[in-house]
């Protein structure tokens, strides 16, 4: 006679932080997560860097979409400057999906999953509406039948829910929803990321930031290369906003649904790049830096506008394609201020002793 394997049962040591800002979205918010649980300042890290970077034909309909500078490593893309590495994984077929769960819980780590809204009961969209979304999984228990899960992201949530409630969402096939155009129509297929946090974490200083300006300007100053994949710094922004335009003018409906979910990894990452700069500018007094925090945030809320915009406007892209424009042309302009005012702020830091140089992007 068989006998059935036990029960899994296992919990993340430690408290589990809720942490998020207005303009990010699971993405950032999940990551944060992991960086409190590890001991570390969320913000310090994933706002140190900041960059344009879009590759055509890469975008899918997801919440957590990021264009990696490190292919399939999301974390080391969003966080260049720090020890930090992410790897995708989908949980085999059987009986016991959640065991590579357990696994990774028990050796400490938090496990952020791919989910569907729409089988959550905690979500808004509950039981209406599907989209890919990431939440952290901190404690699985089938004796009680349940999952202990982290999500930040409004109406914000930490507890436990049904098992068979989050084996529901994690497997889900998120098939297309008219309700939601732009993070349906993306198979969850109980996709899961583990994180590393490795050490010695940066301390946030005038070395560190200098180092992050410079990576920062370089990348903004980049011109095209033969055989480029990805359009980066200024003239990839020129490049995706043309290209963005035209498709609207020419009917392109494909080009402006895209471009709610791209907007939203580079929306977020300028707010809290913005942010971070606003306030350790002000803790130091470095009226410099403080200023390009501003001017940085105010990147981050000119993508509402084009966002936004492509999003209403798909539907309908050359009635939208003049008010596109508009918002383009604002978005460009505040990129062009605030990369002037991180190279003000660059020369503010003078002198600093030389630092590590992050991670290369291809």
């Amino acid at each position: 006679m068989t006998t059935a394997p036990p029960a899994i049962r296992a919990r993340a040591g430690g408290h589990v932080e809720l942490w998020c800002r207005d303009l990010i979205s699971c993405l950032q918010a999940t990551f944060g997560t992991v960086l409190l649980h590890a001991g570390h300042d969320a913000l310090s890290a994933l706002g140190l860097h900041w960059e344009f970077r879009y590759q055509a034909g890469d975008v899918r309909s997801e919440e957590f979409y990021y264009p990696c500078a490190v292919p399939g490593d999301l974390a080391a893309s969003l966080m260049p400057h720090h020890p930090v590495g992410s790897r995708w994984h989908r949980a085999p077929d059987g009986d016991r999906p959640l065991a590579p769960l357990a696994a990774e819980l028990e050796r400490g780590g938090l496990v952020i999953a791919a989910v569907d809204n729409f089988f959550l009961p905690f979500r808004p969209a509950f039981g209406d509406v599907h989209a890919a979304h990431l939440l952290v999984v901190y404690g699985i228990d089938e004796e009680r039948g349940t999952a202990r899960v982290s999500d930040a992201m409004p109406p914000a949530f930490s507890g436990e829910i049904p098992i068979e409630d989050f084996l529901r969402s994690w497997s889900s096939a998120n098939p297309s929803d008219v309700q939601d155009a732009f993070f349906s129509d993306s198979r969850i297929g109980r996709r899961y990321l583990t994180v590393t946090v490795g050490s010695p974490f940066p301390v946030l200083d005038r070395a560190s930031l200098a180092a992050a300006f410079d990576h920062s300007l370089a990348l903004f100053g980049r011109e095209p290369k033969a055989g480029d994949t990805q359009a980066i710094g200024l003239a990839g922004l020129d490049a995706f906003l043309d290209s963005l335009v035209t498709a609207a003018w020419s009917g392109r409906a494909a080009a402006l649904q895209e471009a709610y979910p791209f907007g939203w990894g580079m929306q977020a990452q300028a707010g809290l790049h913005g942010e971070l700069l606003r306030s350790w500018g002000m803790r130091e007094n470095v009226p410099a830096v403080s200023e390009a925090g501003r001017l940085v945030e105010s990147v981050a809320h000119a993508w509402t506008g084009l966002r936004m915009c492509a999003a209403h406007g798909h539907s309908g892209p050359r009635a939208a394609a003049p008010e596109l424009a508009r918002h383009a042309k604002a978005l460009r302009r505040a990129y062009e201020t605030a990369v002037t005012a991180v190279a003000e702020a660059r020369e503010a830091l003078e002198p600093v002793e030389a630092v590590r140089e992050p991670r290369e992007a291809p």
